[in-house]
């Protein structure tokens, strides 16, 4: 599949919020190290490779990018290199970020925000990606408890103008109709991909169902998570990928956007090549049999 001239438009597109999309955009959390993500001894990345690879996805046709104020290293801000990179914005570039997860300067997690410290986090993403509002801010949370408290806070600087929409991240399927009854849901960002948990079928399912966009994250690391892929893969998916000439990456991002129309892919990088086998994999359209194939690799539910 020769990827040098293939756009992200290829993907097709879906609404994120009030705005259309195509289905792959860019993940930041990989721009700002080497290695693993967030790890102490990670290497910092290249400042003018990160500018570069930001405004050659723009350049592919990527207009949707991930971020997070706690995307940072020693020496390397995710949202201010986009500010570098993109600033002034185009009229169609949608920015998303997330809030709950904080870090101080040393990079060491602090207890996740509580509702009154979320508009500090906002404001923080604000200043950095030199914007006076936020396209589409994530909560992101860690276990079951209830997120009515601290998504009814957003909700509120979504009324003063500061967020346009809001989304959820890192989800179990009962958070989103707790939101729900409280603001509208224009995302719910999960990790997904080949191999995911039969609840993560559910949400992706129930999001189709109403037209929310889905936003799968580590859809190619899979258990590699913050590490990245690590070059292996399971026998079904590297079959694939030597059938159709094709990296095992490709193969998982295809298979991911083959879920629904409203699946839209952030995979991350720092690396110009790899950014450029991403958007191809859009393009990817797999065969009825490859999908059997991998459709397989799902647990089973119970």
């Amino acid at each position: 599949m020769t990827s040098q001239t293939i756009t992200a438009a290829v993907s097709g597109t879906w609404t994120l919020g009030d705005r259309t999309v195509n289905r792959v955009g860019f993940g930041a959390m990989r721009l700002t190290q080497h290695g693993e993500a967030f790890a102490p001894d990670a290497v910092p990345s290249d400042r003018d490779q990160a500018v570069r690879v930001l405004r050659h996805a723009v350049e592919l046709g990527v207009n949707h990018i991930d971020t997070a104020a706690f995307y940072f290293s020693p020496l390397r801000s995710a949202n201010e290199l986009i500010n570098r990179a993109l600033a002034p914005y185009s009229d169609d570039l949608v920015i998303t970020t997330k809030v709950g997860p904080g870090r101080d300067p040393s990079g060491r997690w602090l207890p996740h925000a509580t509702a009154k410290q979320l508009r500090g986090q906002v404001e923080e993403n604000l200043r950095q990606l030199g914007r006076d509002h936020l396209d589409v801010v994530n909560l992101r949370i860690v276990g079951t408890d209830s997120i009515a408290e601290r998504f009814g806070a957003l909700a509120e600087l979504r009324d003063a103008g500061l967020i346009r929409h809001l989304g959820l991240s890192n989800i179990q399927p009962h958070h989103l109709a707790e939101a729900q009854a409280i603001a509208p849901v224009a995302c719910v960002q999960n990790q997904y991909g080949i191999g995911a948990r039969p609840e993560q079928e559910e949400l992706l399912r129930r999001c189709g169902e109403q037209g929310i966009a889905f936003v799968p994250f580590y859809a190619i690391a899979g258990a590699g998570r913050e590490a990245g892929a690590d070059g292996t893969d399971c026998d079904e998916v590297l079959a694939v990928a030597r059938a159709r000439g094709v990296s095992p990456a490709q193969v998982r991002l295809a298979w991911t956007l083959h879920r629904g129309p409203h699946v839209l892919a952030i995979p991350g990088t720092g690396n110009p090549d790899h950014l450029t086998q991403n958007v191809a994999a859009g393009a990817l359209r797999l065969t009825k049999d490859e999908r059997t194939v991998l459709d397989s690799l799902q647990p089973a539910t119970a």
